[in-house]
């Protein structure tokens, strides 16, 4: 670990509680951060279904948090303050979604959670990641996250488009 476990990732996200899904950070540099966590498997996982279940497609939620964790990880190292709270952020586009189980519950040890960073500016990033338990991949895929999204002026909608065309 770096010492970056679940208390400091609650200071980098804005969930609060068992919506903190991921037990803290392995490694990250400029490019990649790896996370892991076992939330999974605890009964009071807020993403569960009806069921008690909780599908493979939560692992979305998983990468986005990762995502959300080493964006400020490069914004404090960029400013040389402490990491803190992210800019809204809005999930804008998914792409080569790969679901390879049904569900996460259905592994009993810890999740690793792999995120890429492919491209960033002030308006959005590009993401790759990964979920794997041991050496079995779980879900895999590309995330687009639109920043500071929620403007009083502007849509989340609307933000989304401009980035998608190039509009400044």
């Amino acid at each position: 670990m770096t010492g970056i476990d679940k208390h400091a990732i609650s200071e980098m996200i804005p969930h609060a509680g068992s919506m903190i899904l991921l037990d803290g950070v392995e490694r990250y540099d400029d490019e990649r951060l790896v996370a892991i966590t076992t939330s999974h498997v605890m009964p009071d996982n807020p993403l569960r279904d009806m069921q008690g279940r909780l599908h493979i497609a939560c692992g979305i939620e998983y990468a986005a948090q990762a995502m959300a964790i080493h964006g400020g990880l490069l914004r404090a190292t960029a400013s040389g303050a402490p990491p803190s709270k992210p800019r809204v952020g809005l999930l804008a586009g998914l792409r080569g979604i790969v679901l390879c189980a049904d569900y996460l519950d259905e592994m009993p040890g810890p999740l690793r959670i792999e995120v890429a960073s492919l491209s960033a500016d002030d308006r959005a990033s590009l993401y790759t990641f990964e979920i794997r338990a041991g050496d079995r991949l779980m879900l895999s895929g590309r995330a687009t996250v639109v920043h500071d999204a929620i403007n009083p002026g502007l849509s989340p909608v609307r933000a989304a488009k401009e980035v998608a065309a190039g509009a400044g």
